[in-house]
């Protein structure tokens, strides 16, 4: 299975953004999560939001709540976190990932994308 995260780049505070993660490798993902990491120069790595791949349920960190929506289309297996409101401290380089068990156990994860970076200026 690869992961590829596409997406990052430079925009003013308030402006908005959208990382897309596509997915190979498998027929489907039915059963996984597809998340969202990101990690801050100098921070450990933070959850972001998380897609119930199956059901398209949602899961979302309290900093990015309301700001950012994650969405799946399941014919292309690609996953979309569409980032609005943006602040200067959402700046980091960001991971989608995936795991076939519960996506709050971080060492669960199977696979991981490269990072796409996203640097908000204000």
């Amino acid at each position: 299975v690869q992961l590829q995260a596409s997406g990052g780049g430079l925009v003013q505070a308030g402006g908005s953004l959208r990382l897309s993660c596509a997915a190979s490798g498998r027929r489907t993902f039915g059963s996984y999560y597809m998340s969202w990491f990101r990690q801050a120069p100098g921070n450990e790595r933070e959850f972001v939001a998380a897609i119930s791949w199956g059901r398209g349920i949602t899961f979302y960190a309290d900093s990015v709540k309301g700001r950012f929506t994650f969405s799946r289309d399941n014919a292309k297996n690609t996953g979309y976190l569409q980032m609005t409101s943006l602040k200067p401290e959402d700046t980091a380089t960001y991971y989608c990932a995936a795991t076939s068990g519960h996506y709050t156990n971080m060492r669960g994860y199977d696979y991981w994308g490269q990072g796409t970076l996203v640097t908000v200026s204000s």
